[in-house]
Order: structure tokens, then C-alpha cells, then sequence
């Protein structure tokens, strides 16, 4: 049977009580324990490894991404792709919503705790964990229009009257911070007239009002049963804009971080092992805030990380991408990063603020253009549209003007890819990434949403004889990219919590050393150019020793040829070094 320990029941309170009056926190928490004791036999068969390690790299999929004409569960062709060619290149799933919806691929759940029927049942989810961990999506700031909590709020009938929030259209709102260029107040009939309600990304997707302690309870509930589905990790997506207060920006405030501190409190307390990962497509130092003092999430997007480099790569200058891994800092002891460059959203700019000169963010959005992809705005505090993301898929990004493939396109996706596998964190890769996953337009047409130009939807035969074909750029990529990620799991240097030091190199290098516990230093070396470049003998002696004919890339399994006392570094080459 599954308890709260005391000491955990006061923290737990303790929060609650920055949410709520005492009367209200006492009967949430009594409540809160009812929920766990209904779940307590299925979370004490929940088995979670203990802590992350270098074999942690999670695979980043809809559960729709590969499908097939006579397969009426598509979960059932990622099963089968990923246990016949991903066990040995990934430890964890990450299943982008899977609920039924009604907008936004996923992202306007209408129930939480079913599964859409084009995907199959929990036991199709279940059956995915046999040999994978998992990582569920928790869209837990807003849900959809046609939800029974909505339906319920709309009639003004318990228990959801009071779960959304509807607020005046001529207040000042002015300083909320939006994410998008759509109205932030959706006009609805109800059952007591028109009501405006808060709607933060679209009219769809209509926020919940977490100033209701039976909101909370609500969501604390679900996310009891997704641990007992299986949920290793737990995505909360965009998690910053949770609470809202009149007369702020309504982002981060306080009491979002109590909530996210509160869940991390539950989810150690009665499933350890689990994890809390907070999705916020914000500035950098406001998305490291969600790490708190080492008690809020265990786990933070590296969403500086894709726009970074994706710069330094096209302009061949690792200036502001060396000063920001330069200045970052460990994250707090029991907490990591999640490094990624690619997901189904498109390349956030917002994280850029203060890490790149706008002259310099102008060009790279340019240029991306240029090459094909989209850039989607969202509404500034002061009423004017500006940038947001960059939809393209991340191969894409390094196709040159006019959607022509560039001479050098794998080998620079390759370097971005292989940077983001050898940084302090675990890596999580998006399965088109994998797979090298063209733009797709058609998919845009047809859906009328930018985003959608990187949710291609594979066919499963199609992709496997893609794949089956050596010369196709799929199997090519896919090939090479599963050896780098093989060659990664087996290196404690590059353990999560690895100690990482960023090398002083010329702006078109970038040198990265990790050290392990048991000893071992890998040097990642990085030449962001289409020319030749060298690195000195001397300085990588400082690092690796003395005795050269002891150096050995692992990317290649080579000794490495010196000249005049120097590595010589190809176009866009990548290597990993280490002493025998």
C-alpha cells in the first residue's frame, strides 16, 4: 500500500497553502491520498530505472508517425519498427499526445485518459514499453472545446462549472506574454450568456483554471495514472503559462513553480525513478528557472540548444553558440538537461534573446526562408507580431536556397547532431531526425498549419524499402547516425552528469571535453567549416597526454594523422578522442 511519509505530507501542504486557503489545502491533500491509495497496487509494480545514465537517449514520435493500409494500430507499426531496428539505439519513447483531440496534432486533448482509436488501447501502449522505457505528453495548461469538463462548464453544471477561466474582454491584459498572434480571450455562449475565455494558443484550446483546487487535484490524478501506464518521464508542456493573475505577465509566476515543485514531490514520494521534464520555449534563464533549487523538475529543454546551432553551422562562426555553452551551468545535483534540436513544434527563436545579435537572427530567419521553410509570429506585449519558431524539419534546415539539397547537407546535419550527443544532458532525437525526413508541403496544404511541414506521416513499407536500399539518403543517414549513437551509450565520459568544459578555440571550431567518473576524457572536436581546419598538438597534449600514438577518435577507430604539429580537421568533420 502506497503512503505519503510525513515528512512529505507537510512539504506537499506547505504548498498547497501558497495556492490555496488552509481549509482548502487540508481537504486537497485528504483527497490527494484518497487518489494514491486507488492507485497504490499499480504504482507498487511500477519499476523505473533509478537514475539517468550514458545509455539514457530518447526517441521523440507521434504514435502515428509511421503507419500502415492494413494496420488499424499505428502504435503497433512503431512497435514493430522500433523493436526490429531502434533497441539498441534508444532506452526511452517519447509518445507525443496519444488522447483523443480535436486541434493542433494532439495538443487539444478531449480525454485524458483514453487512447485514439486509430493508435489502439493502452495495451498497444503497454505493449510498446515491453522493451522500451516510455514518456507520455501531459498537456496540462489547456484542453479542448468538445471535453466533458468543458461541456460541463458551459452548462453550468458540476463538478466542472468552475474549471475554466473566463475573464473581462476590456481589462488590460496588455501584459500578458503571449505565444502566439491569435485573440488571448475567445468569446463562447454558455449557460448564463456570452462568456470570454482565456485561451492561450488557440479558441480551441481553452486554458484550466488551476485557481480551482479541484482543477489540480484533477490533473495530480491523472498524472497518478500515467505513472501507473508507465510513464518514466513525464512531458509538462507548456508548463509557464499554468497560472494566471491579473495585473501580471502571467508567466512563471510563483505559483506554476509551486505546482511543478508539488508534482515532483508526488511523483518521487509514491513512483521513484520517475521524472518531471518541463517544456518551456522561453529565454534561457527563464528556462532553467524550472530546475528551482534542486527541487522542481529533474529534468529542462535545452531550447537555446537547436537555434544556436543551427546558426553557427550556417554562418560557420561558433561565437555565440561557444559563449553560451561557456557560461552554462551545471544543473543543480539530481537534475539534467534535455538536449534535442529537433521536435514536432518548429525551431523556437525566443530562446536567441540575449544569446544572439538581432542583425544576426535577422539572416539565419532569411535564409531559412530562402531554403524553404516557415516563420510563424507570435503578438508582443505592445500589440506587434514577431517571431516565434522556424517551421522546417531539422535535415531540411541545411538545404540550400531554392529547397535545393546542399552539397554538404548530411555532413552538416550530421556535425549538428553529433554536438548535441556528446553535451552534459541526455540527447533526445525526433524520429525524422533519424530518418533525414524531408520538408513536407504537401502536409502543410493540406492541414493548413505550418508546423505540419515536419509531422510527415511514413509509410511503413515505403520507409522500409528506403531503408533496405543503401544508396537512399534514408538508409545512408540512419546508418551512419545509429553508429554515432551506439558508439555514444557506450561511453561513461558521456554519462548525463559528466563533468563538461568548453574549449578556447578559433570562432569556426568548438571543442567540447568531458571527463568521467571512472577517469575516462573524450575531447569532441568540431569543424563548423567546408574547409580545412587545424587544432594544435600542444594544447590537445594539455588535455589527453603526451604520447600520441595512444590518441583515438572513436568515430572513426583510427590513430589520427598529424602535421607540423597539428590535427588536421575536414569539412564539417567530427571527432571524439579519447586515450587507449
Amino acid at each position: 500500500m502506497t503512503e505519503l511519509k510525513p515528512a512529505v505530507q507537510k512539504r506537499i501542504r506547505d504548498r498547497l497553502t501558497k495556492l490555496y486557503t488552509p481549509e482548502q489545502s487540508d481537504e486537497l491533500l485528504a483527497s490527494l491520498q484518497e487518489r494514491i491509495q486507488h492507485y497504490s497496487d499499480d504504482l507498487a509494480n511500477t519499476n523505473f530505472k533509478p537514475i539517468w545514465d550514458e545509455k539514457d537517449v530518447v526517441l521523440i514520435s507521434y504514435g502515428d508517425s509511421i503507419t500502415k493500409k492494413d494496420e488499424k494500430s499505428s502504435l503497433r507499426c512503431l512497435k514493430t519498427f522500433a523493436d526490429e531496428r531502434l533497441t539498441d539505439l534508444f532506452s526511452v519513447i517519447h509518445l507525443l499526445p496519444i488522447f483523443p483531440y480535436t486541434s493542433d496534432d494532439g495538443f487539444s486533448v478531449a480525454d485524458y485518459r483514453s487512447i485514439r482509436s486509430d493508435l489502439g488501447g493502452w495495451g498497444e501502449v503497454n505493449a510498446l514499453g515491453d522493451k522500451f522505457e516510455l514518456m507520455f505528453d501531459f498537456v496540462l495548461n489547456h484542453c479542448s472545446r468538445v471535453s466533458l469538463y468543458f461541456a460541463d462548464f458551459r452548462g453550468d453544471r458540476d463538478p466542472y462549472r468552475d474549471f475554466f477561466i473566463y475573464e473581462d474582454p476590456d481589462g488590460d491584459w496588455s501584459q500578458v506574454v503571449r505565444p502566439r498572434s491569435t485573440p488571448l480571450l475567445t468569446e463562447i455562449p454558455t449557460h448564463d450568456g456570452l462568456r470570454h475565455v482565456w485561451t492561450t494558443f488557440s479558441a480551441d484550446q481553452v486554458d484550466l483554471n488551476y485557481r480551482n483546487p479541484k482543477v489540480l487535484l484533477e490533473m495530480l490524478d491523472i498524472l497518478l495514472f500515467y505513472l501507473t501506464q508507465g510513464s518514466r518521464i513525464t512531458r509538462l508542456d507548456a508548463i509557464a503559462f499554468l497560472w494566471k493573475e491579473e495585473g501580471t505577465n502571467c508567466l512563471h509566476l510563483p505559483q506554476t513553480h509551486e505546482v511543478v515543485k508539488l508534482m515532483r514531490d508526488l511523483t518521487e514520494a509514491v513512483c521513484p525513478g520517475s521524472i518531471i521534464l518541463t517544456e518551456t520555449n522561453v529565454p534561457h534563464e527563464e528556462n532553467i528557472s524550472y530546475f528551482g533549487d534542486g527541487d522542481e523538475a529533474q529534468m529542462v529543454y535545452q531550447f537555446s540548444l537547436p537555434p544556436l546551432l543551427l546558426h553557427a553551422i550556417h554562418s560557420s562562426n561558433t561565437l555565440y553558440l561557444y559563449d553560451w555553452l561557456k557560461h552554462l551551468t551545471p544543473p543543480p545535483e539530481g537534475c539534467t538537461y534535455f538536449n534535442f534540436t529537433a521536435s514536432h513544434d518548429g525551431i523556437g527563436v525566443r530562446p536567441l534573446e540575449g544569446l544572439l545579435p538581432d542583425e544576426e537572427l535577422k539572416q539565419l530567419l532569411d535564409d531559412m526562408r530562402a531554403g524553404g521553410a516557415y516563420v510563424s509570429t507570435r503578438r508582443n506585449t505592445d500589440g506587434v507580431d514577431v517571431p516565434y519558431e522556424i517551421n522546417v524539419t531539422y535535415y531540411d534546415s541545411f538545404r540550400n536556397a531554392g529547397h535545393q539539397s546542399a552539397p554538404w547537407q548530411v555532413a552538416r546535419f550530421l556535425l549538428s547532431q553529433t554536438v548535441a550527443l556528446s553535451l552534459r544532458g541526455v540527447p533526445g532525437i525526433y524520429l525524422h531526425s533519424l530518418l533525414g525526413t524531408p520538408n513536407d508541403h504537401k502536409r502543410v496544404e493540406v492541414t493548413g498549419m505550418t508546423r505540419a511541414i515536419n509531422r510527415h506521416q511514413w509509410d511503413m513499407d515505403e520507409l522500409s524499402a528506403l531503408l533496405e536500399v543503401p544508396e537512399s539518403s534514408t538508409s545512408i543517414l540512419m546508418e551512419e547516425y545509429s553508429r554515432r549513437i551506439k558508439i555514444r551509450r557506450e561511453q561513461a565520459a558521456f554519462h548525463p552528469d559528466a563533468e563538461q568544459l568548453v574549449l578556447d578555440l578559433d570562432n569556426q571550431l568548438l571543442g567540447i571535453m568531458r571527463v568521467a567518473e571512472n577517469g575516462q576524457k573524450i575531447v569532441a572536436l568540431y569543424n563548423f567549416t567546408k574547409t580545412f581546419k587545424s587544432v594544435n598538438d600542444g594544447f590537445l597534449r594539455a588535455l589527453l597526454g603526451s604520447d600520441l600514438s595512444k590518441w583515438r577518435d572513436l568515430l572513426s577507430d583510427q590513430a589520427l594523422t598529424h602535421e607540423n604539429g597539428e590535427l588536421k580537421l575536414k569539412p564539417y568533420a567530427c571527432h571524439w578522442l579519447t586515450v587507449e
